[in-house]
């Protein structure tokens, strides 16, 4: 009986996971087709990667489009986790009511819609680029600003400090270590899984980001790759196979960081929820 629960639990999670892989496979398999192959719903690899690698390469300049996004993603990332560690450090502990209320204040920040933000950040960019240019519109930085802080990474931060060992403060400061000391030194080094789980988020939000880049960016040579992807798919008549090779090759990045970094992943993610 236990034998036939634990199969029948197999091919569930087995067909579970055929399910996931799909679309991956899907993908890869189009990138290798012609377009009338792709819309006809062919499942078997063709010939045709080569070309549509040399179609896409005159077609569009891929390699800006995924330095843009790096440089972009990168950015984010390592100063979102900097800003956002350090509040959620503090908002843990150096407790007081009223951070506790700040702290809530925050949390219902992420009840309001982004989209609902956009013209507002709009225009506070294009009024702020006239005095400082390289903050205004059609800049990396009017990209990166709005996202360095997010409710859920302060959030996150805040939960995973929840299981921090609170004694090695104390022994920090009986060592003569600064407050600053305290959190480069000792929680940095200590809550490295937590950091990786919100690099992965990060990363792959900010790579991933097409509504805010479409409105603030203008210029050709400053798109991201999303953007990259959803012009090529804005066309007249457009070439399936060569936007699926697009896609690929712009999962590609986020998975391989996902892939190296999974084991850190996911204990930062079980140490923040529990």
């Amino acid at each position: 009986m236990i034998k036939l629960r634990r199969l029948a639990i197999y091919l569930v999670l087995s067909f579970i996971s055929m399910i996931s892989i799909f679309p991956f496979f899907w993908m890869i398999v189009s990138a290798t087709n012609r377009s009338v192959d792709v819309t006809q719903g062919r499942l078997l690899p063709g010939t045709h990667l080569l070309e549509n690698f040399q179609t896409l390469l005159s077609t569009v300049d891929i390699v800006n489009a995924l330095l843009n996004s790096l440089f972009i993603a990168g950015a984010t990332t390592i100063l979102s986790l900097f800003i956002s560690s350090i509040a959620g450090y503090a908002f843990e502990i150096y407790r007081s009511k009223t951070k506790d209320v700040i702290f809530n204040i925050l949390l219902l920040s992420m009840m309001i819609p982004f989209a609902a933000l956009m013209v507002p950040l709009f225009r506070m960019f294009g009024t702020v680029g006239v005095y400082i240019p390289f903050i205004g519109v059609d800049t990396f930085s009017a990209v990166i600003f709005p996202t360095l802080a997010t409710a859920f990474l302060i959030f996150f931060f805040r939960q995973s400090s929840k299981m921090f060992a609170k004694e090695l403060l104390e022994a920090g400061r009986i060592d003569g270590l600064s407050e600053p000391g305290l959190f480069f030194r000792i929680y940095v080094p200590t809550m490295k899984t937590t950091y990786s789980a919100a690099a992965i988020i990060t990363f792959m939000t900010s790579w991933n980001n097409y509504l805010w880049p479409l409105v603030i960016l203008q210029s050709p040579n400053k798109q991201t790759i999303p953007l990259l992807i959803s012009n090529l798919g804005s066309s007249y008549s457009p070439d399936y196979g060569v936007i699926m090779l697009a896609i690929v090759i712009a999962t590609l990045p986020t998975a391989l960081i996902f892939f190296i970094m999974q084991k850190h992943f996911v204990a930062g993610m079980m140490g923040s929820i529990k």
